[in-house]
């Protein structure tokens, strides 16, 4: 039996970092992988989705350049080659975790682990053989999350896939339906509809993106529907059957029952936290109803010397939440005194165009009581934009009437996800619209619309009309 300080249950984008925090502390730490370090993210979410996506991205503007002056003929896809280039992504950056933690002097320790005890943890490893590991100090769950499958649409990695099977896709769907259409369902569904694939999307709830401010997600709606997509809301997705072409999907909706022909059904109706089975329930750790791990602003769970970050603990499911979690995790364990205590999570969706908020909408700031005054400044007119032939979306700026504090920021257009950080700032040190509208901001960039935003809600925007 091995004794480490802490034992970190997880490789993922929390787990991995608190790993390396805990090592760089001085604390003797191991950290249990049961696929390969990275977890979701690294090996078949974030970074092999935003691969495509860019791909996707230099396609689709490849169409327009023209337009500029640039004669481009002959641009095709190799799907094959594609994915051995976004795999060498993914194998650069595994290989770089591990370094990482061996530098910091963290042991990876390869296997699917499981705590027998509240300090002990036994590692199953591929060849079957156990190893027991015991932690003096700190457990930290940080299992993350698994895709969640609909009954009736179990993935066969064939017709019917989850996003593990799309972004290893050899091949470009000719009709794809996706089911979802929430954030990985449509990155995921315009990717490949930017590569030629006839895109269906059926969401259950009346919005897609349910959550995200309407004139953003009516921004990329509208995309969809430009490139001929189609889309179902309030709808559902009964069950399938092959057909002679393909797949037939049921659809059912307020407006009755059809069946849509397609090729390939991506799945994408959300994430679960992976915190059964995993010895949890035994040790006393408690679990909510939706399989959430309960932690405080410490990281602790409601049993001493153990610890949970990440998609297991909570929303929001993102992995710049879970790494953060991962620091201030391991810093409470150091005995330092450090806790969860930021004012807000940036969300990015990588949809074309990009989607990027922090804080909250203005619907929801008016079901909260605020008075509020908006200030919105369009892509369309910005000379950034335009010189690089980007120009859907817009900056919104949330702020409270009386104070002009403010309350959110929501980006739709290019470059959104580089955007939106000096809106998480913004809100992290109580900004006011004036202070952004008073800070210069260089020209010609894509931030300056952050500027005339803000500008926009106090009524003395420069290049658009105020209300």
């Amino acid at each position: 039996m091995s004794t480490y300080d802490v034992i970190v249950l997880g490789g993922g984008p929390g787990g991995y970092p608190c790993a390396i925090r805990a090592g760089q502390l001085g604390l003797k730490v191991a950290c249990i992988e049961e696929e390969e370090v990275g977890g979701v993210c690294v090996n078949w979410g974030c970074i092999p989705s935003k691969a495509l996506i860019a791909n996707a991205h230099f396609l689709t503007k490849s169409h327009h350049i023209g337009d500029a002056g640039i004669a481009i003929s002959g641009v095709s896809v190799d799907p094959n080659k594609m994915q051995d280039w976004k795999n060498g992504i993914v194998k650069k950056m595994t290989g770089g975790v591990r370094s990482l933690l061996k530098t910091n002097g963290a042991t990876l320790v390869e296997g699917r682990g499981k705590l027998v005890d509240k300090r002990t943890i036994e590692v199953t490893k591929k060849d079957g053989s156990t190893e027991r590991l015991t932690a003096q100090k700190a457990i930290v769950i940080a299992t993350g999350s698994a895709t969640i499958q609909v009954p009736g649409f179990e993935f066969d990695g064939e017709r019917i896939i989850g996003a593990r099977e799309a972004v290893n896709l050899r091949a470009i769907p000719k009709r794809l339906l996706v089911v979802g259409g929430g954030v990985i369902g449509l990155e995921l569904g315009m990717v490949y509809q930017s590569f030629g694939s006839e895109l269906t999307v059926v969401e259950l709830t009346p919005n897609l993106l349910p959550g995200t401010d309407p004139d953003c997600v009516r921004v990329v709606e509208k995309t969809i529907a430009k490139r001929n997509g189609v889309v179902f809301k309030s709808a559902k997705a009964e069950g399938w059957e092959k057909t002679a072409n393909g797949v037939a999907v049921t659809i059912a909706s307020a407006e009755g029952t059809k069946k849509v022909e397609c090729d390939v059904v991506l799945v994408a109706v959300g994430m679960k936290p992976r915190s059964r089975g995993i010895g949890l329930e035994e040790a006393g750790v408690a679990i909510d109803q939706r399989g959430f791990v309960t932690t405080n602003e410490r990281c602790e769970t409601n049993v001493p010397g153990i610890y949970a970050i990440g998609d297991v603990s909570g929303v929001p499911m993102l992995a710049h939440k879970a790494t953060k979690e991962g620091e201030v995790c391991a810093e409470v364990i150091a005995g330092k005194a450090a806790a969860k205590d930021w004012v807000t999570v940036p969300g990015i969706i990588f949809t074309d165009p990009e989607i990027a908020t922090v804080g909250i909408t203005e619907a929801q700031a008016k079901e909260r009581g605020l008075s509020v005054k908006v200030g919105k400044f369009p892509f369309s007119v910005l000379a950034r934009a335009l010189s690089i032939m980007e120009t859907e979306g817009f900056v919104k700026v949330v702020t409270e009437t009386k104070t002009t504090r403010v309350l959110g920021i929501h980006i739709c257009g290019p470059n959104a996800s580089d955007l939106i950080s000096e809106a998480a700032l913004a809100m992290e040190v109580v900004a006011t619209a004036e202070d952004i509208a008073l800070t210069i901001h260089p020209h010609p960039t894509l931030g300056e619309a952050m500027m005339e935003a803000a500008q926009h809600s106090l009524g003395h925007a420069i290049h658009i009309a105020n209300r």
